[in-house]
Formats: structure tokens, sequence, C-alpha cells
């Protein structure tokens, strides 16, 4: 059952406007990282604070149906705010193309988050720069379908 609720656009205007654009189009525009051909997705989850509705665009990171979801922030030292959200709601939405699918987002750890962060680099090489950068291990939730 899909997430309901009020929803809260992000305050970054190119992540409202690239999440507005994909589900309006769905996904046949705005579904890249800005310009560098990287597919994206958007994930649609409950803030753990206000309960509101909260959409974001992730890297394209798909493996047998599955998703990871890397918590990267670009190598900032803290985790960004939806990675809370998926901690105290794992029920998410992910929309990788034209409709939205109901997943249950985990995150994972040891082998099965090396297995997930080798895929992710492989989309995404930069993530291994911004890993670098941090002192924390960037967390990977992997998605599953309901």
């Amino acid at each position: 059952m899909p997430l309901e609720g009020e929803y809260e656009p992000s305050t970054w205007d190119w992540v409202r406007d690239q999440v507005e654009t994909y589900e309006r189009t769905g996904g046949t525009e705005a579904n890249t990282l800005r310009d560098t051909g990287i597919p994206i997705v958007i994930i649609t989850c409950r803030g753990a604070s206000s309960g509101k509705i909260r959409k974001f665009a992730l890297m394209r990171v798909e493996h047998e149906g599955e998703y990871a979801l890397v918590a990267s922030v670009g190598g900032r030292p803290q985790n960004p705010g939806w990675y809370h959200n998926l901690v105290a709601e794992p029920h998410v939405t992910i929309q990788d193309g034209p409709e939205p699918k109901d997943y249950l987002a985990a995150l994972v750890t040891g082998d099965e988050r090396a297995a997930w962060w080798d895929r992710a680099v492989e989309v995404f090489p930069t993530y291994t720069e911004y890993q670098e950068k941090t002192d924390r291990v960037i967390p990977v939730f992997v998605a599953r379908e309901r």
C-alpha cells in the first residue's frame, strides 16, 4: 500500500524540481543525476519527526529487483536526514519508471553490505571518494519489494 499523507517537498529547489518532473513524466524526464547520464530513482518515505511524506532522488543501484539506498550525502560527516526516516519507518516507495512500488528497506552490514557497496560503486564510482572523505562507514540500505 503506497505511503499516504501530507507531502513536504524538499527545501532544495533542484531536488524538488527533479522529483516533480520525474513523477509528472513517469520517469521519462529528469531521470539522471543532473547531466551525468547516470540513472536515478525517486524514493518516498515518511519523515521520522514530522510524519510528512518526503521524496528525493538516489542513484539507481538495482540488482534482481532490489535496490541499494546509499546514505552517502557526499561524504559529509553525518548521515542524511532520510537515513533517520528509514530507520524509524522502513516502508518506502521507489519509482523506477512510470509506476512506484512498495518496498521495505533494511540496513545491511558485513558481506551483504560489501556486495551492495560494490554494485553501487560500479554505478557511481564517486561513492569511493565520498567514503574517503568521511570517518563514518557510509550506510547502505537494501529495499526489497513488499
